[in-house]
């Protein structure tokens, strides 16, 4: 028994071995988690004096930075009716305000100096004084630190003075307009460089930046820029220089002229019954257009005979290329102070007229003058789902009436610009009376013709 008892013996020292070599790891990893949890306590050895010190800079350094950012806000959230109302208060501050605001590049970059000046300041003040009350031990300090104070940082020197500057901005403008001035002047130099390097920065970009017509017809298309007819608007600004007169222009059928050999009686009458302002007046036939005629050129001769030679005041005709862009038919008519040109193709036939009005409603829309058709004429609703349309109606506001797509018919409308023209266009041949078409549950039935040319047309639209 003794002799069993001391072979186990060498085993049994073995195994406190083991178990001491496996305890004493095990022993250090719990005591070193306790140990971080205590990483972070209070500085036994703590100076009052600089704590005091550090808060009070602190707490100005916040302020400074809350001014700062709620100076921003304030002048550069501020309206048109918000400077008429300065300009009428006619005060100290308000001057003040607007002289800051006569020159915002010189008051941003004054901002953006200060508030960055404040906040590096108040990052190193804020970790003094954190480190003043606290001790740490690995990285608690730089976690502490940053969220923290940043979080402070944040809430009150940038979050909480921007929103209440948002709500009264003419207050708070005029409240900081008297110190923005002291460091306008302070931080000048600073200002002056920044003012300097950014616009030398901005010129450099702006000649690498290009951007297409069509990026920023889609950049419009995708932005909400308020109602639609200020969304119409802008595109029909951005797409104004890349529309050519033949889009715009009133047809050679449409157009309303006097023959050159007309007596005067009968230049009357079509005045009266047109309401036109301006009459081609033409020779031969329309290819042959020999002047335009002003009514008001006729003012002080509305009594004269039928015998009167009306064609004295006609004026010189302005004639203009089908494929020139409007923007440059603008520039024209300003330059030469005329409101209407004889739209020819290459051949110098006769295509059709533009005014200036045309040019107009590209941008703003639909100008309605006693001359101009009623909308209502163009088309009559006969039933639910069907219409009787004038033939020349364009064809962007049929599908406006029918509620289709503007592009719904994009694959077959080929060059045509008018619900006659989409006819001849899915027909591929000239139209006659009955004829019946269909494209995209869309039913067409030619209804009248006038001549060879299509008068009235019956729609229906499927579901």
């Amino acid at each position: 028994m003794f002799n069993i008892l001391t072979t186990a013996d060498p085993l049994l020292h073995g195994a406190d071995s083991v178990a001491m070599t496996v305890a004493q790891p095990c022993a250090g990893a719990v005591a070193k988690g306790a140990a971080d949890v205590a990483a972070i306590a209070l500085n036994g050895n703590i100076d009052f004096g600089n704590v005091v010190l550090y808060a009070i800079i602190a707490v100005v350094l916040i302020l400074c930075s809350a001014m700062a950012s709620g100076s921003e806000v304030a002048f550069f959230s501020l309206t048109h009716n918000d400077i008429d109302e300065l300009e009428g208060k006619n005060s100290v501050a308000s001057r003040r305000v607007l002289e800051l605001l006569s020159d915002p590049d010189r008051l941003l970059a004054t901002i953006l100096v200060t508030n960055n000046m404040v906040n590096i300041c108040l990052v190193i003040i804020a970790t003094q004084l954190v480190n003043e009350i606290f001790v740490f031990d690995g990285v608690w300090e730089f976690i502490f630190n940053t969220i923290v104070i940043t979080f402070v940082l944040l809430l009150f020197g940038e979050i909480v003075p921007k929103v209440l500057s948002q709500t009264n901005p003419v207050k708070v403008s005029q409240l900081l307009s008297s110190p923005l001035k002291f460091l306008r002047w302070l931080v000048y130099p600073l200002a002056f460089i920044l003012i300097r390097t950014s616009s030398r920065v901005s010129r450099f970009a702006s000649k690498n930046a290009e951007i297409s017509i069509e990026e920023l017809a889609d950049a419009v298309d995708i932005a909400e820029t308020g109602s639609e007819e200020q969304q119409k608007m802008l595109s029909g600004i951005v797409s104004f220089g890349q529309t050519e007169v033949v889009e715009i222009m009133h047809s050679r059928v449409d157009i309303t002229g006097l023959e050159y050999d007309a007596d005067y009686d009968e230049v009357r009458k079509v005045i009266v019954e047109t309401g036109y302002s301006r009459i081609p007046v033409y020779g031969d036939d329309l290819d042959d257009v020999r002047g335009v005629l002003y009514v008001k050129d006729l003012l002080p001769y509305i009594a004269e005979s039928a015998t009167f030679e009306w064609q004295k005041l006609l004026r010189k005709p302005y004639f203009v290329p089908e494929h020139m862009m409007i923007d440059d038919l603008l520039k024209e008519f300003q330059k030469n102070k005329i409101h209407i040109a004889i739209v020819v193709d290459e051949y110098g036939a006769t295509q059709g007229l533009v005014s200036l009005e045309d040019i107009l409603e590209e941008v703003v829309g639909e100008i309605t003058d006693e001359s101009d058709e009623d909308e209502d004429k163009l088309y009559e609703k006969i039933g639910e789902r069907s219409y009787i349309f004038d033939a020349k109606i364009h064809i962007g506001e049929f599908l406006r009436v029918i509620d289709f797509d503007e592009d719904s018919f994009q694959d077959v409308e080929g060059h045509a610009e008018t619900l006659a023209g989409l006819m001849m266009e899915l027909k591929r041949d000239l139209p006659r009376r009955g004829d019946e078409l269909e494209a995209h549950g869309v039913k067409f039935f030619i209804a009248t013709m006038d001549g060879r040319r299509v008068d009235k047309i019956k729609v229906d639209v499927n579901g």
